[in-house]
This record gives C-alpha cells, sequence and structure tokens, in this order.
C-alpha cells in the first residue's frame, strides 16, 4: 500500500500529466477527454480530503495546494469544454501538434528542474522553545527527511520522536552554553551530502 508521500507524488505527476493531455484534447490531438486520469486524481483529493487528521503538517500543506492547483485547472477545462461543444473552438491541427510537443518539453524539462531544486534546496527555521512549537519541529523533520530521500540516503537510527528530542536537547544546549535566544536550524544538502546544522542566533 502507498505511503502517504507516495500518493501526493502520484497526484502531482497525474495532475500536471491531466494539463497536457487536456491540452492534446483541446488541440485536436486526441479524440477523448483524459478521463481515466482525472477519475485518479479525484480519488486521491476525495480520499485525503476525508483523512486530513491523519497527514503531518508539511503533507496537508502540499495537498492542499495541489487541490487548489487542480480545482484551478478543472474549471479552466470546463470553459473550455463547454466553449467546444458551442463550437466556439477554431482548430489548427499543425499549430496545435507543435504546441503540444512544446507543452510535454516543457513539462519534462520543469520536472527535471523541480527535482533538481528539491535536492539542492535550503531549508531553514528558528527555534527558541521546540517543545511549544510542533509545527516548526514538523517542518524541519519533513525537510529533513525529503532531503534525505532526494539524496538516496537512509534515515540510519533517526526516528521522528529521537529528532524531535534532538532538536529540544540541543536548542536547550546552545541556549545555555551560548548565553543566546534564538537557535536557526539548516537542512541543506552539500556535495550530494545532508547535513543539518544548529546556527546561534542573537
Amino acid at each position: 500500500m502507498a505511503t502517504i508521500d507516495e500518493d501526493l507524488s502520484a497526484l502531482e505527476r497525474d495532475i500536471r500529466q491531466l494539463k497536457i493531455e487536456y491540452d492534446m484534447y483541446f488541440g485536436g490531438g486526441r479524440k477523448r477527454p483524459p478521463t481515466e486520469i482525472e477519475w485518479r486524481i479525484e480519488l486521491i483529493v476525495k480520499r485525503y480530503g476525508e483523512r486530513g487528521g491523519d497527514m503531518k503538517f508539511g503533507q496537508r500543506f502540499r495537498f492542499g495546494n495541489l487541490a487548489q492547483t487542480y480545482a484551478k485547472y478543472k474549471d479552466v477545462f470546463r470553459k473550455r469544454t463547454a466553449n467546444r461543444e458551442e463550437g466556439k473552438v477554431q482548430r489548427h491541427f499543425g499549430a496545435a501538434a507543435k504546441a503540444i510537443e512544446a507543452e510535454r518539453a516543457k513539462a519534462q524539462a520543469a520536472a527535471t528542474a523541480s527535482a533538481s531544486a528539491e535536492a539542492a534546496k535550503v531549508f531553514r527555521v528558528v527555534c527558541t522553545a521546540p517543545e511549544k512549537e510542533a509545527d516548526k519541529v514538523e517542518q524541519l523533520y519533513e525537510a529533513f527527511v525529503r532531503a534525505k530521500q532526494a539524496a538516496g540516503e537512509e534515515m540510519g537510527k533517526m526516528t521522528h520522536a529521537g529528532f524531535n528530542e534532538f532538536v529540544r536537547k540541543k536548542t536547550k544546549d546552545l541556549q545555555k552554553q551560548k548565553n543566546c535566544h534564538e537557535v536557526e536550524y539548516v537542512v541543506e544538502t552539500i556535495d550530494g551530502q545532508v547535513k543539518l546544522k544548529a546556527l546561534v542566533k542573537s
């Protein structure tokens, strides 16, 4: 059975593909609308729309963005379909074919760039009292896990609870040793290795 993160990644891919397939449909490159992809998307959106409580903060945020994007596309597709049925769409098959190929190439390039950006992205969060800042620690943990996955690294013995305890203890230790109030945690990938840094702030 797929994990929540796997389902969300599949949802993201399907939404991107749905737009490409609909552009082909409206351009005359395919005879029928991509109902199978749309059905898969609806299924996941409905499932996680009812299971919001099962998701972590970062997953809920990601799902919300994807659902919003899908709703926006769906509205556009509905209007274009209505125009098509009313005969308001003028087809230019040659131009449409070129546009479809360009859209495909653009989508592939965007997917590659997105993967590279995800791997190189630096995540920062400032903590003062981790035990009272569950959302911040959750975001930090998920950024750390995503970076590890993107770099192909294992989590090893680090558990979710262990990570939370590490952040709590590290923050307290640095506040005591350096006489500071805030500690900034940074997740970044350097030369293919994921680093978690704790920096003293004012």
